[in-house]
């Protein structure tokens, strides 16, 4: 499946942080840049996240790169064979197979870089992701700004009243808030 006599070296990359903060805009700078050095690559996502394209990663700021979305973690394994760089957004939507996964791919020699939220609307570790921190080499966290007092911003400020952990959505469903801010809405409920 992997490439036997791979001479590079694995690693893993997360970039992490809230909504609105730039991660998937990375995912696809990194993508594009390794595109561009003439490695091969693959993108993939979570079937279930259609908001903006059903093939392809892209940022809310609408910049996109092809990807193929698939239904489970694993399918990420009988897909990417002979790539050098693998790329992985919303991760926080995958069970916590992806953490084997991206270990698998980092062993057997591919670079694989991975984005997604690293809490939920709660602002509780969301799934998979505090586990794919600890095992990356490299995490990088990127931050929005504040809608109310324009801070930096790490928690995705819910808007409408769903308590499920899972809802998709873009402005119309989050806001980007700082510490303060989403301590002051939580008390107020």
């Amino acid at each position: 499946m992997f490439l036997e006599n791979n001479k590079h070296k694995g690693w893993i990359e997360v970039v992490c942080g809230s909504m609105f903060s730039g991660k998937t805009e990375e995912l696809i700078r990194r993508m594009k840049r390794a595109q561009f050095a003439n490695l091969k690559v693959e993108i993939f996502k979570p079937s279930i996240d259609v908001r903006y394209s059903d093939v392809e990663v892209v940022s809310h700021d609408s910049n996109a790169i092809q990807s193929t979305p698939v239904e489970s973690a694993q399918n990420i394994l009988l897909l990417a064979s002979d790539v050098d760089v693998v790329g992985i957004d919303e991760a926080q939507f995958f069970d916590d197979g992806i953490v084997d996964v991206c270990r698998t791919l980092a062993d057997s020699g591919i670079r694989v870089i991975v984005a997604g939220l690293d809490m939920d609307y709660m602002g509780v570790p969301f799934g998979p992701m505090p586990a794919l921190m600890a095992t990356a080499e490299y995490v990088t966290k990127v931050h929005a700004i504040c809608v109310r007092c324009g801070d930096l911003a790490h928690h995705s400020h819910r808007l409408t009243e769903d308590d499920k952990q899972v809802v998709l959505g873009a402005q119309d469903t989050y806001q980007p808030i700082c510490r303060h801010c989403f301590n002051e809405l939580r008390a107020k409920k």
